[in-house]
Formats: structure tokens, C-alpha cells, sequence
């Protein structure tokens, strides 16, 4: 039986508001911009593999994005691209840095419910600017005992965030949309975790076994679910 949870992080994009669903639209509005030069299969293939050998020069993020969608463009339109069409592009951009944050449903509920039984902190990763802009915006910031803004998501990322809170693994769980970057990580340092799936998922952040830890690993269709889940784990309910 896990120990008693004391603390829950949650990551922020696409867990707590919107954030993929932004890239999306990007996606459909940048095929349909190249489409004179290739299909949308090519275009999306091409970009992943650009923000891949970017990513670790870049990081995550709306601005390394721009430039991979860039850079990108470029290559596939052998330097013919025209200077209006970079200026959409980057208008794009501009307009997915500005776009209001968006609470998933149930969001600002159970995070205000929480925080009056838990540590609460917000674990995200990605450019610091954008990320505490979307921070502030957000509404729920007040409920978070710490804002932790990595540059990734790691097992090693994690353990160093913990031990300078003094955060005892066993009692630490984690809350997010991805198995990858909120999941597995922190159930293979030995904490706890739910997962919420959001209903798209970044292909980076896929991965090909989904293996977990059934006594401490939880997965949810709402995030509205948490606290109900939270109070049988408390009353070893489950």
C-alpha cells in the first residue's frame, strides 16, 4: 500500500487548459500555406524531423517551434518561399503566443479543492516567457504552493525538484496528459501518478509501452474525478 499522498504536482498544458489543440490549428494552417509545394503528409513529416534535431538547441516551446516551422519551409520550398509567407507564418506564431488561456473543464474546481488538503505545485516544461505568462493568466497561479518550470521532463528534472522542496517521493503524486514526460518518470522514481489523457497527443511525446506500476499508477477521463479518487486512496477505498 503507497503511502499517504502530501503533495501533487500537476503539469499545466493540456492537463489544467488547453494547449495542443493551438499547435493544430497551426498544423492545418501551415500544410494549407505549403500546399503548393507538397502534400500535408511531407510537410508533417519534414517539420517533426526539423523540431527533432532542434529540439535539444531550441527546447520546448512556441518560439523554437516557429523557427522549425521556418527553417522547414525553406528546405521544402528549396529557398523559394516567399517573404510574405515567412511573415504568416510567424503571425501564426504571434497569434498562439496571444491566444487567452483556456481552463479544461473542471479544472479551477478541483485545483480550489485541493489546495485546502494538499501541496499543491505546477510542474510544466518549456519556454519560461510563455509558460509564465500562461502561468498568470491562468487564474488558478493562487493555488500552487510552487510554480517548478523545467526545460524537460526527466527523471532526473523531477528528483532534483523534490529534494529542494524536501519532497518524499513515496508521497508525492503526479497529475498530467502525458506518459511520457508526467507519468513514467516520476513511477519509476516511486511516487504516485494520474494520468488524463487529453485527446491529442504530440507525437514526441508518445511512447511505445505504456507499462506501469498498477498499485500507485491512476487513470482518469476528468480531471474532475481527482479529488473523488484522492479520498478513497486516503480511506484505502481502492
Amino acid at each position: 500500500m503507497p503511502r499517504p499522498i502530501t503533495t501533487i504536482g500537476f503539469d499545466a498544458d493540456d492537463t489544467l487548459w488547453h494547449n495542443e489543440n493551438l499547435f493544430e490549428e497551426h498544423h492545418r494552417k501551415y500544410c494549407e500555406l505549403l500546399s503548393e509545394y507538397h502534400d500535408s503528409d511531407v510537410i508533417e513529416q519534414r517539420l517533426y524531423e526539423t523540431e527533432m534535431r532542434n529540439l535539444e538547441l531550441f527546447g520546448y516551446g512556441i518560439k523554437g517551434f516557429t523557427l522549425s516551422c521556418i527553417e522547414t519551409a525553406i528546405s521544402l520550398t528549396q529557398g523559394q518561399i516567399r517573404s510574405e509567407e515567412i511573415r504568416r507564418i510567424i503571425d501564426y506564431c504571434k497569434q498562439m503566443l496571444e491566444h487567452p488561456v483556456e481552463l479544461l473543464d473542471g479544472a479551477l474546481e478541483t485545483v480550489e479543492a485541493l489546495a485546502k488538503e494538499y501541496r499543491l505545485f505546477l510542474i510544466t516544461k518549456g519556454d519560461l516567457r510563455d509558460q509564465e505568462r500562461k502561468i498568470a493568466a491562468s487564474g488558478i497561479a493562487h493555488c500552487f504552493e510552487h510554480v517548478v518550470i523545467l526545460s524537460d521532463k526527466n527523471v532526473e528534472s523531477y528528483s532534483r525538484a523534490l529534494r529542494k522542496e524536501n519532497i518524499a517521493i513515496e508521497q508525492f503524486a503526479m497529475v498530467g496528459n502525458s506518459l511520457k514526460s508526467d507519468i513514467l518518470p516520476v513511477l519509476e522514481l516511486g511516487g504516485q501518478a494520474f494520468y488524463i489523457p487529453y485527446r491529442i497527443t504530440w507525437k514526441h511525446e508518445a511512447v511505445e509501452s505504456e507499462s506501469t506500476n498498477a498499485n500507485r499508477f491512476f487513470e482518469l477521463d476528468s480531471i474532475g474525478k481527482l479529488p473523488d479518487i484522492l479520498k478513497k486512496l486516503d480511506s484505502h477505498d481502492l
